[in-house]
């Protein structure tokens, strides 16, 4: 089996997919934009060949890339990235080589605009916040006499909260239409909510070979705008509720092969039309491993790895490697390089004892939304969840003026 890993080196961590696809007896080719004697040693490993561009969007070059490779080794079984920013290329290159393990160019629109996302939580009758296509503002104007304020704009085609913003009255309307999106957009109703995800695998037939399910207690949007902090953490158990609209979400959107990371609101109070406090309610769907190192966390928290699960679905389509351990609340928290916190790094790490799983650096890409250094925990109760994120955002107390 020839699989071709798009940017197998970004993040670092999904170097495990090629070592995990490569010990399953695939034949694993690597297609990126980084020098080759940058790559991980581990990666450069469990790579038969790499073959390196300049850019990754670039359909021409990538075109020949696969060509190259199908010379060289025959027909392409798969090609995926597990990236966000390349499915719809990871799409394209497989219309054009006829490769059917995973979607073409003319079903990836489905999973990547958030309006037929919203079409198909509705096909699945899970109820999602009102949206339109953003178009002018009059029809902004129109919407938000219905919803009121306030309202949320995001590209339709857009990855994670990036230039997605809050308008609150009616001159923020006015400040977003000063210089009007050069892409789609959508403006859709706020809705007072706890983001609470669905993520996993899932085989040739749709079936669900591991799940889990974080919980996002502040506004990821608020993070990226507002440098608020950043934390999650992936729950012990998935929520019956959240098993239930999961499932029926991937049989709506088709899903099949491949990772996904769903995320619905909970509500944190009622809104007439939508719900009551503690529903869940459809937001997006995202075909590919949530970000950052969420993977590492799954892997701490249910005592698996998911890189092999994700290689045995793609050499036998089926899980061959169940838990082997306990499973735990694991908190991922972000700290900000301009923030003075009360506990400075060492001492937090000292304070975290066994618990500690991960630290480091968060690479510059993505540490916007995520925080330029962060902390993994593994935690048996909510309690120790909570105290832990209390003393790793604290800020000094202020000092009282004379």
């Amino acid at each position: 089996m020839n699989f071709i890993l798009v940017s197998p080196n970004f993040p670092e961590t999904f170097r495990w997919f090629a070592i995990r696809l490569k010990e399953n007896g695939i034949n694993v080719l690597g297609l990126g934009d980084a020098p080759y004697e940058e790559l991980h040693p581990d990666l450069r490993e469990a790579l038969t060949e790499y073959y390196r561009i300049d850019d990754l969007g670039d359909y021409d070059n990538m075109v020949r890339a696969v060509g190259y490779f199908t010379f060289r080794y025959g027909k392409i079984d798969w090609i995926e990235s597990n990236n966000e920013y390349w499915l719809e290329m990871d799409a394209a290159l497989r219309t054009t080589f006829n490769i059917t393990t995973g979607p073409k160019a003319d079903a990836i629109h489905a999973w990547k605009s958030k309006l037929a996302m919203k079409e198909a939580y509705q096909r699945a009758r899970i109820p999602c916040a009102r949206c339109i296509p953003l178009t002018t503002k009059n029809a902004a104007r129109a919407f938000i006499e219905t919803v009121g304020y306030p309202v949320v704009v995001k590209p339709d085609n857009g990855v994670g909260a990036n230039a997605t913003y809050r308008l609150t009255c009616a001159e923020d309307l006015d400040e977003f239409f000063t210089i009007p999106p050069q892409v789609p957009y959508v403006m859709e109703e706020y809705v007072p909510g706890v983001v609470t995800t669905y993520d996993g695998i899932c085989n040739s037939k749709g079936e669900v070979l591991f799940a889990v399910s974080h919980i996002t207690p502040t506004s990821i949007m608020d993070m990226v705008n507002e440098g608020l902090p950043t934390y999650y953490y992936i729950d012990k158990q998935v929520p019956a509720d959240v098993e239930d609209v999961g499932r029926r979400a991937l049989q709506a959107f088709g899903v099949t092969r491949r990772f996904f990371h769903l995320e619905f609101f909970r509500l944190t109070r009622s809104k007439p039309g939508l719900g009551k406090k503690g529903d869940l309610l459809g937001l997006e769907a995202n075909m590919r491993p949530a970000g950052g190192f969420t993977t590492e966390m799954m892997n701490y928290s249910q005592s698996v790895d998911v890189y092999q699960i994700y290689a045995d679905m793609v050499a036998y389509d089926e899980n061959r490697h169940p838990p082997k351990g306990p499973q735990r609340y694991c908190i991922y928290v972000g700290r900000r390089s301009s923030v003075n916190y009360a506990c400075n790094m060492e001492e937090l790490r000292a304070s975290c004892s066994d618990h500690l799983c991960q630290w480091g650096r968060m690479p510059k890409a993505l540490a916007g939304a995520m925080g330029d250094e962060l902390l993994v925990c593994c935690y048996d109760t909510l309690n120790e969840v909570d105290r832990f994120v209390r003393k790793a955002i604290a800020l000094p107390p202020r000092k009282s003026k004379k």
